[in-house]
């Protein structure tokens, strides 16, 4: 988990609606937040205000898509998100996040270790 969230955070993320709206379309294929407010029926900012709380707990990614016919680019988002297991044991809770692994780190170890 990123150090600044800790398991009420990631809760309290997962109990809001639209985040389970932008982890499950995310999940098919990565978004841009105009394209996220329409498929989950929210505002923009709303969208935009969700996706900061998700990338602060490293809950999803952000990257800059090019489009060379247009020459624009624009920012899509895709979940980082992988698994969340709550274990109850001997009177305590306990949350684990998994998360997906970065292509550029798995990159990265596989340069590192040859």
């Amino acid at each position: 988990m990123s150090e600044d969230c800790d398991v009420e955070d990631i809760a309290a993320l997962l109990e809001d609606e639209t985040v389970r709206d932008i982890l499950t379309a995310t999940s098919i294929e990565p978004m841009s937040a105009n394209a996220l407010s329409e498929r989950c029926g929210a505002s923009e900012p709303t969208i935009y205000r969700r996706l900061e709380d998700l990338r602060a707990c490293d809950l999803v990614e952000e990257r800059t898509k090019l489009d060379p016919t247009a020459g624009h680019h624009h920012k899509v988002y895709s979940p980082r998100l992988e698994r969340v297991t709550v274990e109850l044991n001997e009177g305590s809770l306990a949350l684990s996040v998994k998360r997906r692994e970065d292509v550029a780190d798995r990159f990265t170890d596989l340069v590192e270790g040859m």
